[in-house]
């Protein structure tokens, strides 16, 4: 099921529309929804979505959450006056399910970007970074280098590889991509996919990374929200 909220859609722009997936399950936050869960006196995908919202780079924005929800979503987004939003759907089984609901909720556009709904920190210059990069090579990921050095771990817990830092980049969102090139790679996949870079990559279509931000975190955790909410606290200050 689709839902319009102020349709404002416009063929050819060369902004983003935003794809912003918040149908997981948050199994790892004991079973509480984080998209709804209060921060800095709002809840946390408002965050999301007033960051998108604000940004000069953002044209539209597909918001897509678990079916039980999308009426929440939808009081929501008019309570707290979200701007930009066009559409508001329910997700899939899989996140990737969810994804291209959001597409097709989004409808035809030149460029799209896919982002988590519990990364609430995204900044205005991220997503000016990503409209750019993605004007040049089609696909396009924030990403930021890992700080810590990483173990492949095998059976028993022993360590079977050390890969070599320099070249481990730990990917985030936004995700762009010409919308044509995204909707291919979804209707092609073979399996499952953790995100859709990934996906573009089975392709294979090159993929560039462009800089993050290491305060763009998502929330998965209890102990990452409260990370969140002290970085949301020491913007606004």
């Amino acid at each position: 099921m689709i839902r319009s909220v102020n349709q404002t859609h416009a063929e050819g722009d060369d902004r983003l529309g935003v794809v912003v997936v918040a149908a997981g399950r948050s199994t790892r936050m004991g079973g509480t929804d984080k998209t709804f869960t209060e921060v800095q006196g709002a809840p946390l995908i408002v965050h999301t979505l007033r960051r998108l919202g604000a940004s000069e780079a953002v044209e539209a924005i597909a918001l897509v959450v678990a079916a039980e929800t999308v009426s929440e979503a939808e009081t929501l987004v008019r309570r707290f006056g979200v701007s930009k939003i066009t559409s508001i759907c329910a997700g899939g089984a899989r996140r990737q399910d969810s994804v291209y609901a959001g597409l097709m909720a989004l409808g035809q556009r030149r460029w799209v970007a896919i982002h988590d709904g519990a990364r609430p920190c995204v900044s205005a210059d991220v997503l000016t970074r990503g409209l750019d990069a993605v004007r040049q090579c089609n696909a396009a990921i924030a990403a930021v280098p890992v700080k810590d050095t990483i173990k492949v771990v095998g059976d028993e817990g022993l360590i079977t590889h050390t890969p070599e830092r320099s070249a481990l980049w730990a990917a985030q969102t936004p995700q762009v991509f010409e919308y044509r090139l995204l909707l291919e790679a979804h209707r092609n996949a073979p399996g499952d996919f953790t995100d859709d870079a990934a996906m573009v990559e089975a392709l294979g279509h090159p993929v560039r990374v462009f800089w993050g931000n290491y305060d763009n975190l998502k929330v998965t955790t209890p102990e990452d929200l409260a990370i969140v909410d002290q970085i949301i606290s020491e913007q606004a200050g």
